[in-house]
C-alpha cells in the first residue's frame, strides 16, 4: 500500500508515491511546500513550490502564515525530511498534509530554477 496514513495522537499525514501526489497538487487552492534548503532548492524545484526549509530555526514561525485550512504538500530529496516537515504542520493544526514519499529522487518530472 503505496497510500499510507501516518498517525499518532497528535499528528497525522499521508505519505504519496509522486503520481497521486501530482494529482493533488494540481488541484486549486494547495499549498505545496520544499522544505529543502535554500541552495538545494535554487538547484531545481518543483513549479509553484514555496521554499521553507524544516531545518531553519525559523521554521515553526514561517508555517503560520500559511493557510492550516488548505491542502499542503510538502517534499524534499528524499521524503525524510519532508516526513518530519508534514509531521510538524499536522501536530500545529494542518487538516490535509501530504508527503511525497520518495521526494523529489521519486519524481520523474521536469524541476524549474
Amino acid at each position: 500500500m503505496s497510500d499510507i496514513l501516518k498517525s499518532s495522537a497528535t499528528v497525522a499525514y499521508r505519505d504519496l508515491p509522486a503520481d497521486q501526489f501530482a494529482a493533488g497538487v494540481r488541484q486549486a487552492g494547495t499549498v505545496l511546500v520544499d522544505v529543502r534548503r535554500p541552495d538545494e532548492f535554487g538547484a531545481g524545484h518543483l513549479p509553484g513550490a514555496l521554499n521553507i526549509d524544516v531545518t531553519g530555526l525559523d521554521f515553526a514561525r514561517r508555517i503560520t502564515t500559511l493557510n492550516p485550512n488548505r491542502p499542503t504538500y510538502v517534499y524534499c530529496r528524499s521524503g525524510a525530511r519532508s516526513a518530519k516537515a508534514a509531521a510538524q504542520l499536522s501536530a500545529a493544526g494542518f487538516g490535509q498534509v501530504h508527503n511525497l514519499a520518495g521526494g523529489i529522487l521519486d519524481w520523474g518530472s521536469p524541476l524549474v530554477r
